[in-house]
């Protein structure tokens, strides 16, 4: 089968990776890829975001399934698209994609099935949405709807920063028309950790869960990123803790989608905070996270194209989840500058002299003749696996201190809330 995986980050090298291991791949193909890619498939020109220029390389290269890595072209409706013309796509239609790409959609959803999540309030208006704040004078969190490249999202302490975020997205438009509505929720209190799960539209094959380190510094210290490294499974989703996640949140969400008429299929990714046992959903996105699934697959046992081509076609029937690898640990390196302004272009050493101890995914590279650069913000992902957290730790550590490019930077504490010290 030849497969087209879309997307040029690291959670699309950690897609093409596995992949390439199972027997029934013939034919491999990343759009547009990275430096690292290359190495597993056949690089094409291209942008995620062009779904005619998509589609046509399908076309053009016999395409049998495209599995679609980021979610702006889920929401612009890419695997509705490929349906139209016959070919298979891993991810959510348009209307499925709605649960990542409206904030207040998604929330909706929350109530509509009764899934445990933060009390809130949308507003279309800014001074209306002021108003509401100053009259609750305390920490509130302040989303923009749309999709705005994991920067929407604000945490205010005070009444003063949850305005100044309004002022933002909402007059300003600092992230656009996604910005133009926003949510206006409670703060939830505990550990944030990643649910995965794979569904067909009526069955679903729960993922293991892991745990993102979203603050750019060590000790969640700074501000927020797309993720600066992620492990699994974390120590507070407990077996009691997972079937309350699959029970109170996954099985209502999906049954509310398939009620709507809209079932969903793909992956679908839950954002939750855990407190004193208890599960509440932070926000669903409706693709594989980053760099979650670096680890995940990095404990995968066995081929993947299975569970996405089944849930393509809709039967994951005798699809099952297994791990070869009881923990695994993810340690981005990032640009100089990163979350805000960086330069590109920087030349990485120390690629070719990496061993056995992890697996380097590449996140913002691109090929200059023999040389690597950076290309993005979030450059690398050292993933190792264990038999611990600090195992795999030890490992992608070990690894990150042999690579450099000028300027780059990474948490030293990733996992900290498993690992030994």
């Amino acid at each position: 089968m030849k497969v087209l995986v879309v997307g040029s980050g690291a959670r699309e090298h950690a897609l093409a990776w596995k992949l390439k291991q199972g027997k029934q791949v013939s034919g491999l193909f990343c759009l547009p890829g990275n430096a690292g890619t290359r190495s597993v498939a056949t690089n094409l020109p291209g942008s995620a975001s062009d779904l005619d220029g998509i589609v046509r390389a399908a076309q053009e290269h016999a395409i049998e399934l495209v599995v679609v890595g980021p979610e702006d072209p889920l929401v612009l409706g890419l695997v509705d698209r490929l349906r139209e013309v016959g070919i298979l796509a891993f991810g959510p239609d348009k209307l499925g994609a709605q649960l990542e790409g409206s904030k207040a959609f998604s929330k909706e959803i929350m109530a509509e099935a009764g899934v445990p999540t933060a009390a809130f309030q949308i507003f279309d208006d800014a001074d209306r949405a002021e108003a509401y704040v100053r009259a609750q004078n305390r920490p509130l969190v302040v989303k923009a709807d749309g999709l705005a490249a994991g920067k929407g999202v604000v945490v205010a302490r005070d009444a003063a920063e949850a305005i100044a975020a309004i002022d933002q997205s909402m007059r300003k438009r600092a992230f656009g028309e996604a910005g133009a509505r926003v949510v206006i929720e409670e703060t939830l209190r505990g550990q944030e950790v990643s649910y995965h799960v794979v569904s067909d539209g009526e069955r679903y094959v729960a993922l293991a869960p892991a745990q993102d380190h979203k603050r750019v510094g060590d000790g969640d210290q700074g501000p927020n990123t797309g993720g600066m490294g992620a492990y699994s499974p974390p120590p507070v989703v407990t077996p009691e803790v997972e079937q309350k996640i699959l029970q109170r949140v996954v099985e209502p969400t999906l049954a509310a989608m398939k009620k709507r008429g809209t079932p969903f299929r793909g992956a679908l990714f839950v954002g939750l905070m855990i407190e004193d046992g208890e599960p509440s959903v932070l926000e669903y996105n409706t693709r594989f996270g980053d760099p979650e699934t670096e680890v995940l697959l990095a404990r995968w046992k066995g081929d993947l194209l299975p569970l996405l081509l089944g849930s393509a076609r809709g039967d994951l029937r005798g699809v099952e989840a297994a791990w070869s690898a009881p923990c695994a640990l993810c340690v981005v390196m990032a640009s100089e500058g990163y979350p805000a302004s960086y330069e590109k272009g920087r030349p990485i050493q120390g690629l070719d002299r990496v061993g056995q101890e992890a697996i380097v995914f590449h996140a913002g590279t691109r090929a200059e003749g023999d040389k690597v650069v950076t290309a993005g913000g979030r450059v690398l992902a050292i993933t190792a696996t264990g038999q611990s957290v600090d195992e795999a730790a030890a490992r992608a550590y070990t690894v990150a201190h042999q690579i450099h490019f000028a300027g780059a930077h990474y948490r030293r504490d990733i996992g900290h809330h498993a690992r030994g010290k």
